[in-house]
């Protein structure tokens, strides 16, 4: 099953239990806008290539739209559909005056120069400027995003408004007017849910081991934070592979090699997995 068709049927199974408006429910099966857009980029070649690029604003019943943007050779449509309905309602859950929203472009980050990357990120900007800002649509780091790509993001949105935008995005750099904490956010949320599930369990944090797939600011800081609660990580894992340590991981030190090599993979004393 598709992530959107997925999505429509948790609606569909939530509206019968909770009795939902047949109008309600027919409004919330379709996003309100899908911006699909073609961002020709100038390589460091001086060749020209052209990068898929889409901003869905599913609804914005409660505010403005809200939701990140990932960047990744994996970004499809369906999924960005699917992300910005659960925008949607997670907003909604959390009683926070937001609609839902989210973006994508169709590349593999790692792949590009730094340069390269500025001018991917400013003309993803340049290509839905129109249909962003404050009071319309405020986007977000996600997938293969950072606060320097959301820096240059408002940075561009400015010199085309000719406005100064600083609550145009979040995820900014702190000296933006950032939030503090934000990077650690989604590990911290991570490690919450598991503090509540072992709560549930009865099972005691020392006696747990922990496996992460995902090595970068979300498992990272996931690491961190539930290596000092007590949790013992003995697997971590990236897009290069995985490696395992039954003894525990110190997973500050993991990621200094994984900076020093490109990876977690052969992290001395580890197996491969």
């Amino acid at each position: 099953m598709s992530p959107f068709q997925d999505a429509l049927t948790q609606l569909n199974k939530t509206a019968k239990i909770i009795k939902l408006d047949e109008n309600i429910l027919k409004t919330l099966k379709r996003p309100q806008r899908i911006l699909e857009v073609n961002i020709p980029v100038k390589m460091d070649t001086g060749k020209i290539k052209v990068f898929k690029g889409f901003r869905i604003q599913y609804n914005n019943a409660r505010g403005p739209y809200k939701g990140g943007i990932r960047f990744h050779p994996n970004v499809n449509l369906d999924e960005v559909k699917a992300l910005a309905f659960w925008m949607t309602l997670k907003c909604a859950v959390v009683n926070i005056p937001f609609g839902g929203g989210k973006g994508g472009v169709v590349v593999n980050p790692k792949e590009l120069s730094k340069e390269e990357l500025e001018r991917l990120s400013r003309g993803y900007t340049n290509a839905i400027n129109e249909w962003i800002g404050p009071k319309k649509d405020i986007p977000a780091p996600d997938v293969g995003t950072n606060a320097q790509i959301m820096a240059w993001m408002r940075n561009e949105y400015e010199k085309l408004t000719n406005t100064k935008a600083p609550a145009l995005i979040t995820g900014k750099p702190i000296d933006q007017g950032g939030s503090r904490g934000r990077e650690q956010a989604t590990g911290q949320g991570g490690l919450f849910v598991l503090e509540e599930v072992v709560k549930k369990l009865g099972v005691m944090p020392q006696k747990s081991t922990v496996a992460i797939q995902g090595y970068g600011n979300v498992g990272y800081n996931f690491a961190c934070l539930s290596h000092k609660t007590g949790f013992k990580i003995i697997a971590v894992s990236d897009s290069k592979g995985g490696i395992v340590f039954e003894t525990g991981l110190d997973p500050e030190e993991v990621m200094e090699y994984k900076k020093k090599t490109g990876s977690v993979v052969g992290f001395p004393k580890t197996k491969i997995i």
